[in-house]
């Protein structure tokens, strides 16, 4: 069970949106290396990035930024936003990104998402980001008439590492995760699923131990984190526990 830290960038600066909306981003730091520096600080072993503007126009924007993450930490770090062939994919991957992440290639081209687990084994996440249960694409603007576990079934025994299912209508606003249908989602495929959007409190991470939700790899978390509402060693502390008790 790993709780990943988000950067979603913007401009160059790390910012969080509300709803996906661009014209709601809030700066958080101008400067998303340090950002990345002080997560690893706290204790965190992951994380997540994002380039909100990549993912609208379908390549990098936001590369320089990304970039000096990497040279930042230490922490492995999955990428997602505008990451839409494989030309991108083995870029990314050329310069120490972990994971990247395909969303809207995923709906769009399935077959580049298994050809690119076949050349990178363990590298390629799948991000599955829904509003009303529908998946969303081109950095959430577009709706599909794909449903979650109906996409998510396309890559069953393709080699995808992992699943970032996000609840749209919760991402930015605290809400709360979407347990149900996330927890609904992992059950329904042999991936490992990350949960995302919505974590708002401490009492999101307890509810990621309880047993329903052990089949989960993880969560991200970030305006929660930004705004104090958790504390990153109480929540490193809770995760660590119940993988000891897992063990």
């Amino acid at each position: 069970m790993i709780l990943f830290p988000a950067i979603d960038l913007k401009q160059g600066q790390c910012v969080r949106l509300k709803l996906g909306e661009m014209d709601s981003a809030t700066v958080y730091n101008t400067d998303p290396a340090a950002q990345a520096r002080a997560f690893e600080e706290q204790g965190f072993e992951w994380l997540h990035v994002v380039d909100l503007e990549g993912a609208f126009a379908g390549e990098s924007r936001n590369g320089e930024a990304v970039e000096a993450i990497l040279k930042a930490t230490k922490n492995p770090v999955q990428l997602g936003g505008g990451i839409r062939s494989m030309a991108h994919i083995e870029a990314w991957l050329a310069k120490g990104l972990a994971r990247v992440i395909l969303g809207t290639v995923a709906v769009r081209d399935p077959d580049l998402v298994k050809e690119a687990c076949k050349a990178f084994p363990g590298k390629v996440a799948v991000g599955i980001d829904a509003r009303g249960g529908r998946v969303a694409v081109e950095g959430w603007a577009e709706a599909s008439s794909l449903g979650a576990i109906e996409l998510a079934k396309k890559f069953e025994g393709a080699g995808v590492a992992a699943i970032i299912y996000t609840d749209i209508d919760r991402d930015g606003v605290l809400a709360g995760i979407n347990w149900d249908a996330t927890i609904d989602l992992a059950e329904a495929v042999s991936i490992p699923v990350i949960a995302s959007g919505g974590l708002a409190s401490i009492a999101d991470i307890v509810r990621m131990t309880m047993p329903d939700a052990r089949r989960l790899e993880g969560a991200i978390s970030g305006r929660a984190l930004y705004d104090g509402r958790i504390d990153p060693e109480e929540a490193l502390a809770i995760m660590r526990e119940a993988r000891e008790r897992a063990v």
